[in-house]
């Protein structure tokens, strides 16, 4: 049995720009693998994804990193095109193509303390598969995905359409600023965590940007300090980077505080670089005692 089995599909991000054009491989799965292959393997972990033919190379360079992985076939690779204008906070988004749907006999057979589920879109996981999982073990969720779906190649911001059966089988909820209205209505933090606490989720975890984070658990609040980056290169994946450090200490009993703390600072190196976190535990600890000092 792993500690952390983390499910979800590996993209293929188009990146355009008034200056260039790149490729790069994205995805909450990838995001997580790549970042927990960077810590000490005090945490067993795996990766189960579905991929198109041409996106197995990404897969082949993750297994030679020692991550154990598990890709299931798929007729595509989710393929985001992401456009930039001059002003880089201005982004227009498409789907070009969409991987199958993670089935339930995909994820009988694995074993795992926690499931962090990487949804892109609102179908890749259903509600029979979420339920099942947390039979066999706790089910971590980022909400992101729940909330676009695809028509026409178009993203579109929906609704969670099935957040009344999943969150009762949710321990851990991860969602920022901006989802958090879309699902509660509410521009409360602390609001919204007791609302998707009393819906049954046992640590709801609220990202704030550069005001940190909230975490809700057991009826208690945990605010958690942001540390500024000593520059901004690409906050692409960060959410994903905060789930990966959040749960590789919890799973090794730390504290929620010790775990946000150590998420949120490995973020910060996650921020100041392009790609994936590729730091190191003491380049983390490093982030936090600097900001003890100030």
């Amino acid at each position: 049995m792993k500690d952390i089995c983390c499910i979800g599909h590996i993209t293929r991000d188009k990146i355009v720009t008034p200056d260039l054009t790149a490729y790069q491989a994205g995805g909450t799965s990838y995001y997580m693998a790549e970042g927990i292959s960077r810590l000490p393997q005090n945490v067993s972990f795996q990766l189960v994804t579905k991929v198109g033919e041409g996106q197995l190379p990404v897969v082949d360079k993750i297994k030679k990193q020692g991550v154990d992985t598990i890709c299931y076939p798929s007729s595509h690779t989710v393929y985001f095109e992401n456009r930039y204008g001059i002003d880089s906070n201005q982004r227009t988004q498409r789907v070009l193509a969409k991987a199958d749907p993670f089935t339930l006999d995909e994820v009988r057979p694995l074993e795992a303390k926690v499931f962090h589920l990487g949804s892109l879109l609102a179908d890749d996981f259903s509600p029979e598969v979420v339920e099942y999982l947390s039979t066999k073990g706790a089910v971590s969720i980022d909400v992101q995905g729940y909330l676009r779906e695809v028509v026409d190649e178009q993203v579109h911001a929906i609704s969670w359409r099935d957040r009344d059966r999943i969150l009762p089988v949710t321990t851990y909820l991860k969602l920022n600023e901006h989802e958090m209205e879309v699902i509660t209505s509410s521009h409360n933090p602390r609001t919204v965590a007791m609302k998707l606490a009393e819906r049954g989720v046992r640590e709801v975890i609220i990202t704030l940007g550069s005001y940190g984070s909230l975490i809700y658990a057991d009826g208690v609040f945990h605010e958690i300090p942001s540390y500024a980056p000593s520059r901004l290169v690409d906050a692409t994946g960060c959410g994903d980077t905060y789930s990966t450090g959040y749960l590789w200490m919890r799973m090794q009993g730390a504290s929620i505080d010790e775990a946000g703390r150590f998420a949120a600072a490995m973020c910060t190196l996650k921020l100041e670089k392009s790609g994936p976190f590729d730091g190191t535990v003491a380049d983390i600890h490093r982030v936090i005692r600097r900001a003890g000092r100030k």
